[in-house]
């Protein structure tokens, strides 16, 4: 494997000191006309590309933004990925995608090498319920803003959605159609959106005069298509099956509508389903998936901007004021919850 071209043996081809060629590259107008020229030979001869990284480092001053989020696998959070690489893009600066996969290990170990690399700050959607990794990330200084999460019991800086609002809204339209036996397919019981949603989608139930018993919850232990099917399975086999279903997100409703199509279910007439995101495939799905939408791209932007807004505050992050930004939620009516009961 061939060696990399470091900036001394710059200077021992162009005959110059380091700091001579330090000077071509960070401040060529220090460096007298001829020795310039024949240093920027040597590099272009030898192929030589200084170390961003290490210049970042000496600086303290990353152009580097760590993003880490839940799941990869669900287009919610590559819009998220999305919205955060535009606002960092517009700042001159890059953005490291990385994916906890809902594992709180995982999360740590990227955490980890967030803090090694130096990045200019991170925006993350916790995986950790304890708020662990949280803790010990903040002992290495490195602002960051919690995305799809309020920042509860933290001073730190949050961009999320109203998931209480978000849950109301999609029960609340459920009842509206005349469904008085729900089922709740909710996900890890760790996560905050989960029980956020849970609670809003109780609250419409209790608007209505129903019982915390009208809503069933059937928790998976991922937020995908796979742990959706397996819900749709346990909702067939209940003898006094729900005539609706709310999902935590799309992923799990699009698994429901599959298991529902795979056994002659019908969707709305024998089952409506609801979803919570609007990714783009709950429009396309084979029966058009009514969802609540996040403003997903937004979330990311916003996330982005207070990151940004922190780390270029005058004396730090402590002269920047945190906040949280909570976003509202709007419900998306599809063909798979449009029949009456």
């Amino acid at each position: 494997m061939a060696q990399s071209v470091g900036i001394k043996d710059v200077a021992r081809a162009a005959g110059v000191s380091v700091g001579t060629v330090s000077n071509v590259i960070n401040r060529p107008d220090s460096v007298a006309t001829e020795t310039r020229a024949r240093v920027l030979s040597a590099i272009d001869r030898l192929g030589y590309v200084r170390s961003e990284s290490a210049r970042q480092l000496r600086a303290g001053r990353s152009r580097i933004m760590g993003l880490l989020v839940l799941d990869m696998g669900n287009p919610f959070f590559v819009d998220v990925a999305r919205g955060a690489e535009r606002a960092a893009r517009d700042a001159g600066l890059g953005v490291m995608v990385c994916n906890s996969a809902q594992s709180a290990g995982e999360e740590a170990e990227y955490l980890s090498l967030f803090a090694e690399q130096r990045v200019r700050g991170v925006l993350l959607t916790p995986a950790d319920a304890t708020g662990r990794n949280i803790a010990v990330f903040r002992r290495h200084n490195i602002p960051f803003v919690l995305v799809d999460r309020v920042a509860e019991g933290t001073t730190e800086c949050s961009v999320s959605v109203d998931d209480v609002a978000g849950g109301a809204l999609a029960v609340r339209h459920l009842v509206d159609a005349g469904h008085r036996s729900l089922a709740y397919v909710s996900g890890p019981p760790g996560l905050n959106q989960v029980t956020d949603r849970r609670t809003g989608a109780l609250s419409a139930l209790a608007e209505a005069g129903l019982s915390p018993g009208s809503l069933r919850e059937l928790p998976t232990e991922r937020l995908d298509v796979a742990a959706g099917r397996d819900a749709g399975a346990r909702l067939l086999g209940l003898a006094d099956r729900p005539t609706a279903v709310f999902c935590a997100n799309d992923l799990l409703a699009l698994g429901v509508l599959q298991a529902m199509y795979a056994a002659g279910v019908g969707v709305p007439d024998d089952l409506a389903i609801v979803g919570y995101d609007d990714i783009e495939f709950a429009a396309a799905a084979a029966v058009p998936l009514t969802s609540v939408r996040q403003p997903a791209v937004t979330m990311g932007a916003l996330a982005a901007e207070l990151l940004l807004e922190e780390t270029e505050t005058e004396g730090g992050p402590r002269g920047h004021d945190h906040r949280r930004v909570v976003l509202q939620p709007e419900l998306v009516v599809r063909r798979s919850s449009l029949a009456a009961r």
